[in-house]
């Protein structure tokens, strides 16, 4: 099995190189400790998907210490690598998002995946879970025409109240399902708790929505067949399709729109992994004491080593 991480971005509302801020003891990143508990679920293999002009400031700082105990591999979010009917407009500089950064590894996955983000922390459970789930999934299903294939694919599950910073708002994917299985996901982009306690989010037209705390949202910890760059190249068409001009230089094409648009299609079902694990990460530089915090008690309670991937 192999672990994809999207590590391409920079991280604007931080400041910079997230990704590459050292929060451990002996140096180590976040994404340092998702390999650590993803190697011991039975990931053998990790692709990073990163801009192409990071890859020697990656190999020095995180390869040459990861390769030693795990196969690594480089995929680069291209902005140009998209289907042939695709387009770039003028001024567009950052690639496609989220579904595109999962899409520009085809090449190096052709086995079952899990796909994470580089600057969360989410927990050995996570990884266990998503790893127990995807070693079954040669166990074929088909949908309610008896014929047709369903694609059978896993998300780890938080609790929206553990996945808060305090140091302004978040953005997740709310999650609703039946018995057990995904029925939608919605992008919820500025959620945040009031001083009387209550959770809300604000979408773009300033209208508010009170949340539940034990609602269930994607982290972005998701578990994928290869099948689903099958998805990926037919969803990028589509969404070159339906943007164009101006459109398309701000638009972006996500995860959730991708996995949305297959269980609508039918063509695919998305366990939900309950976790109750907290999530922690670095969403602003003003999270980085706790974040630094969370990781030593972590150590001195036997979770982690005091280093995990020396160089030497």
């Amino acid at each position: 099995m192999t672990l994809v991480i999207m590590a391409a971005g920079m991280g604007s509302r931080y400041g910079g190189l997230k990704q590459l801020d050292p929060l451990g003891p002996g140096g180590e990143f976040l994404l340092d400790y998702s390999i650590y508990d993803a190697k011991k679920a039975g990931f053998d293999k990790v692709v990073f998907v990163i801009k192409k002009e990071n890859l020697e400031l990656f190999r020095s700082t995180v390869g040459e210490r990861i390769e030693k105990a795990v196969k690594v591999e480089y995929a680069f979010q291209d902005i140009e690598d998209i289907p042939e009917n695709g387009s770039i407009p003028e001024g567009r500089v950052k690639p496609w998002g989220t579904a595109h950064a999962v899409y520009c590894c085809r090449k190096y996955v052709n086995e079952p995946f899990a796909v994470i983000n580089s600057d969360d922390f989410y927990g050995a459970e996570a990884f266990k879970c998503l790893a127990d789930y995807l070693k079954g999934t040669d166990k074929s299903t088909v949908n309610s025409d008896g014929k047709n294939p369903v694609h059978r694919y896993c998300m780890a599950a938080y609790m929206l109240k553990n996945t808060l910073t305090e140091n302004g708002s978040v953005s997740r994917g709310v999650c609703m399902d039946k018995n057990g299985d995904l029925t939608s996901i919605s992008e919820h982009t500025k959620i945040e708790r009031l001083a009387d306690g209550r959770l809300i989010n604000t979408d773009e037209n300033g209208n508010i929505e009170e949340l539940d705390e034990n609602l269930h949202v994607s982290m972005n910890c998701w578990g994928f067949t290869p099948e689903f760059f099958v998805t990926l190249e037919k969803g990028l068409k589509e969404f070159f399709d339906k943007n164009r001009g101006e459109k398309l230089n701000k638009a972006e094409y996500y995860l959730l729109t991708a996995v949305q648009d297959e269980i609508d299609a039918g063509t695919a079902s998305v366990r939900l992994l309950e976790t109750d694990a907290k999530w922690f990460g670095v969403t602003y530089k003003e999270d980085r004491p706790k974040v630094v915090e969370a990781i030593r008690k972590l150590i001195d309670a036997g979770t982690y080593p005091e280093k995990l991937f020396p160089k030497s």
